[in-house]
This record gives structure tokens, C-alpha cells and sequence, in this order.
């Protein structure tokens, strides 16, 4: 698939401030987090700053972005139609969740209903994390997508990007930052995993060939006639290309500057390392790798179109 610039941005950008908004409503929910009213503000707006940004960044890639509307009306049948949904209707429980905590903040009694609605927002944010990875997750034509652990990524980076979020904003307001960042370390290190079981699956899973779209399963079948091999939008789109080099150092990228580095940095940090810079390191670094990540989601991806176009097996 032809990595899109636009999409890559939204799911990066969008995932970290869902997993930035998810670890604050759980940090208020659980009581592991002090809240004072410029962290309320600085979170919040740094949450849903990155949410609106890649949603909106979303609708650039449609070849009419004024009619991304109409995609609200599936909710039944496409995950598309419930991100749309749920991505609508977080936004003002999380905004009456954080006008909540604003006003309650540094008080000392817990206030059960801004709780309340701050589990809302948790599960409104929560599905529609979910509901983006399973936009591709649901597609049997791309091997590589339609599997659980597509949606398991999603959620996974999402958690540990916003974690490592968390954690800068915390150092940057003063506040303890010791839990967060043991917390922090923990979901990166499930993301690093959960991706290398991933990477491993995509190479050791056979896909569909042209034997088995063409129901010749006794010999080998060569098309004597094959469709356009570059120059459509088919091609362009279903059947990118990218070296092999190319690939292998973005994950290497992926896994030193997305994973490595920012366990490295935030570690230090949960064995008490006090440094406002070593948190912003680790986000320029997380951002890095898990663009990179994304990019090669795409670029990785291989379309049942490109059998009519003369390969032997996606």
C-alpha cells in the first residue's frame, strides 16, 4: 500500500493523545496522579490538540474531503462509520471530564462524579483506538492487516507514545513522575513486544497466490495476460513498491528510536533521574520510531490486487 503522509500523521498523532487522555482519566480515576490546574490544562490541551490534528489530518487523504461526513452513517457495518462515532461523541464528555478535574483540582476530596465521567471519556477514547486499528484489521485482502494483532499495535504504541507524553508534561509541571515513567517503561516494553511477535508473524504467514485465486492448486499458473504494472491509481496505490534496504533500516528505526531509546530515557527516569530534558528526548524519539513504524504498516502491506497484476503471492 502506498504510504500516505496524511493517514500516517493521524494515526500517530491521534494515538498519542487518545493514549495521553486514557493514562489521565485513569490517573485520576485511580487516584495515582496529583492533579493541579496547569496540569489539567497543559494535558488536556496537549490531548486533544493531537486528536482534533490527526482527525483532521484524516480527511486530506479522501479524494473529496468535503464529503468525509457521509462516513457517519454505517456505524452497523464499517469501523470507519464507529471511529467517526465515537471520535464525535468523546469529545464532550472528555471536555466536561477536564473541565471536572480543573475545577476540582487540589482539593482534597475525591469527587466521585468527575470520575464518572471520567470513565466515559476513558471508554469513548478507549473505542475509538480500537475502532481505527480494526479499520484495517477487518480487511481480508491484505494479509498483513487482518489479523488481532493490528488493533493490539494500535492500542499498545497509543498507550506507551501517550505514557511517554505523560511523563514529559508531569516533569515539565514539577510533579513526581517516579510511578508514570515505571508505568511508562512497562507499555513500551509490551509495544516492543507485541510488534516483534507482529514483524514475525508477517514473515512466517503465507498469504494468497495465484494458484489459489485462480483455483489451480495442481501446477504452477502463470498469467499470459495481466493487468496495468504502473502508471494507475491501482498501481500507484495496491501495488507500491519499496526496497528491501529501505525496510529493513526503518525497522531497525522503529525499534531503536520508538522503543530503545525512550525505555532508556524514561528508565533513567523511574530510577530517579530528574530531567525535564530527558523526557522531551524520549517523546522526539517515540515520535520517530512509531512514524516510522506506521509508515512501514503501510509500505509493508500487500494488496490480493497485485496477483491480476503478474505476481506469484501477496
Amino acid at each position: 500500500m502506498h504510504p500516505a503522509f496524511s493517514v500516517i500523521f493521524f494515526t500517530v498523532a491521534s494515538g498519542a493523545g487518545y493514549g495521553l487522555f486514557i493514562l489521565m482519566a485513569l490517573g485520576y480515576i485511580l487516584g495515582f496522579i496529583e492533579f493541579n490546574k496547569t496540569l489539567v490544562l497543559v494535558g488536556g490541551l496537549l490531548s486533544l490538540g493531537l486528536i482534533s490534528a490527526g482527525l483532521l489530518s484524516s480527511t486530506l487523504h479522501l479524494a473529496n474531503p468535503k464529503n468525509a461526513w457521509r462516513a457517519f452513517f454505517r456505524f452497523k457495518t464499517s469501523w470507519l462509520a464507529r471511529e467517526g462515532v465515537f471520535a464525535i461523541l468523546f469529545y464532550p464528555v472528555a471536555l466536561l471530564f477536564l473541565f471536572g478535574v480543573w475545577v476540582n483540582a487540589e482539593k482534597p476530596d475525591y469527587n466521585g462524579l468527575v470520575a464518572v465521567i471520567g470513565f466515559a471519556a476513558f471508554t469513548l477514547a478507549f473505542a475509538t483506538l480500537f475502532s481505527t486499528g480494526m479499520i484495517y484489521a477487518c480487511l481480508k485482502t491484505i494479509r498483513q492487516w487482518n489479523t488481532a494483532l493490528t488493533p493490539t499495535n494500535y492500542i499498545l504504541l497509543g498507550l506507551a507514545s501517550g505514557s511517554v507524553l505523560l511523563v514529559a508534561v508531569l516533569a515539565l509541571n514539577h510533579q513526581p513522575v517516579n510511578l508514570l515513567a515505571t508505568l511508562s517503561v512497562i507499555l513500551i516494553s509490551m509495544a516492543a513486544i507485541s510488534k516483534a511477535i507482529y514483524y514475525f508473524w508477517v514473515r512466517t504467514v503465507t498469504g494468497p497466490t495465484i494458484n489459489t485465486a485462480t483455483g489451480f492448486t495442481r501446477a504452477q499458473v502463470r498469467l499470459l495476460d495481466t493487468g496495468h504494472t504502473a502508471g494507475t491509481f491501482l498501481t500507484d496505490e495496491f501495488a507500491y513498491f519499496a526496497p528491501v534496504n529501505l525496510l529493513l533500516s526503518l525497522r531497525m528505526t522503529v525499534f531503536i528510536a520508538g522503543f530503545f531509546i525512550p525505555l532508556l530515557l524514561i528508565g533513567l527516569i523511574a530510577l530517579g533521574v530528574q530531567s525535564v530534558y530527558l523526557a522531551l528526548l524520549a517523546v522526539l524519539a517515540s515520535f520517530v520510531g512509531i512514524g516510522a513504524e506506521r509508515w512501514l504498516f503501510f509500505a509493508e502491506a500487500r494488496h490480493v490486487i497485485r496477483l491480476y497484476h503478474g505476481e506469484q503471492h501477496v
